[in-house]
């Protein structure tokens, strides 16, 4: 009988809900795992979990030296067959505080276009492997509640879309998945204010989980937001706006 081949995770964003609640169900299903985030305190607990097969990095995406910290952390595990990219933020902005927008799009922008394509490219070198992110169901249209974290939910759908057909052009086996939840209970939305059909982070996980291990290309959580993004698609620019889309 073939024993099944051990695999490796690294999960950018892995300090605190979505991405900590998928480490915590790859572990129980036997991955060895990298686990980086800017809290480096929140990671020396996780690793007390299974100090043999966690490996820890503090890494804030927005500082040019992550991708070199990225790469140790790959190089500490032994490789990777998996790249999870969890971190990012986002808030409502009415008044559109220019340091909230302008921090939204250098983290959800900048910093994630810079772990990306530090993934890619090891993938590259690697002949193979699989990039997955955590975008939103945000990206489907511009919510005049959060501008910049709709917007940049939109660019990295495309940006992946890109990726995946460059990996095509190029020959490489990548495989992709882009992952978009709807609100989640975490804590960018820890705000006080209502959030409609509110999903609690183990659930997200375990959709999570399912579409890596099915290397689904994209997963939209739960059934309720596949309903909601469906319909909003089909709504014209001239009645969008008009509709009072908040929380």
């Amino acid at each position: 009988m073939n024993k099944k081949p051990i695999q490796r995770a690294l999960i950018v964003g892995a300090t605190s809900g979505i991405g900590k609640e998928t480490a915590l169900q790859l572990l129980q299903k036997g991955w060895i795992l990298g686990l980086a985030g800017r809290r480096e305190e929140n990671l020396k607990e996780l690793q007390q979990l299974a100090p043999e097969r966690i490996h820890i990095r503090a890494i804030d995406i927005c500082q040019e030296d992550a991708t070199d910290r990225l790469l140790k952390l790959i190089e500490e595990m032994g490789g990777i067959d998996l790249y999870l990219h969890c971190s990012g933020i986002g808030h409502q902005n009415y008044q559109l505080t220019p340091e909230i927008e302008l921090r939204t799009l250098e983290t959800n922008g900048t910093g994630f276009v810079r772990m990306v394509t530090a993934a890619f490219r090891y993938f590259a070198q690697q002949k193979g492997g699989h990039l997955a992110v955590i975008s939103s169901i945000a990206g489907t249209k511009g919510l005049g509640a959060a501008p910049a974290y709709s917007a940049t939910k939109r660019f990295q759908n495309t940006y992946i879309d890109a990726l995946e057909q460059l990996a095509h052009i190029q020959k490489l086996p990548i495989r992709f998945t882009d992952i978009r939840p709807g609100f989640v209970a975490t804590g960018l939305l820890n705000d006080g204010k209502h959030y409609p059909m509110l999903m609690h982070t183990e659930k997200v996980a375990r959709h999570i989980v399912c579409a890596l291990e099915k290397k689904k290309r994209i997963v939209v959580i739960d059934w309720r937001y596949r309903i909601l993004v469906a319909l909003w698609r089909l709504i014209p620019p001239f009645f969008w706006k008009r509709l009072p889309v908040r929380n």
